[in-house]
């Protein structure tokens, strides 16, 4: 007797060929850093934190707080000159040389935080997208499954006995029932309502 021909998978999935590869983005401790990067990168954090924030206060307050004293004893005794009187002017000029340095280079930190977060955005949409795709496929081979066992059932009962015919339509009736309640989950999905609802 000659062995029956090897059964090929003509399904979707079977077809289905990704239209890309998602790609593996490099951990943030796994990032390779320039010397001028990793300074941006720890100048930010720390200008951007509230220990710079106190100690440079505390720092303003005693440089202001010194020279106004000292002020205070140069008119009144005549000794201990003040080194920046009021109005300020060298801690005006040294807070404007710190804004001018700070600034562009957290500035550079944020834009290569900028450029990681559209990268990682744009990955997650592309692995979205193949998901999406691979749900479709995964619907349209059910479909093509449910094609397949009706037209087996349907030999099966041209070619059964009564009691095959019995079985068929039992096994028939148990498929209704479960795209029943498979349509009646899609149903409560789609209206919003977990599938335990009334």
């Amino acid at each position: 007797m000659a062995e029956p021909p090897p059964l090929v998978h003509t399904g979707p999935a079977a077809q289905y060929q990704p239209e890309f590869s998602v790609r593996d983005l490099p951990p943030p401790d796994g990032e390779r850093l320039t010397p001028a990067q990793h300074v941006a990168d720890r100048v930010a954090q720390a200008v951007g934190s509230w220990p710079f924030i106190i100690i440079q206060s505390c720092l303003l307050v005693l440089w202001m707080l010194m020279n106004v004293l000292l002020s205070y004893h140069l008119m009144r005794f005549g000794s201990l000159q003040a080194w920046d009187a009021y109005p300020f002017i060298c801690l005006n000029l040294l807070l404007s040389f710190q804004a001018a340095y700070t600034g562009p280079v957290v500035m550079m930190s944020q834009n290569r935080q900028s450029e990681k977060d559209r990268r990682t955005a744009e990955n997650d949409y592309l692995v979205n997208q193949k998901a999406e795709r691979e749900i479709q496929v995964i619907m349209s081979h059910l479909v093509h499954q449910d094609q397949l066992l009706l037209e087996v059932l349907n030999r099966l009962e041209s070619v059964g006995t009564q009691e095959g015919h019995r079985e068929i339509q039992a096994m028939l009736d148990r498929m209704h029932e479960s795209d029943a309640r498979i349509l009646e989950l899609l149903d409560q999905v789609q209206g919003g309502r977990s599938p335990g609802e009334a």
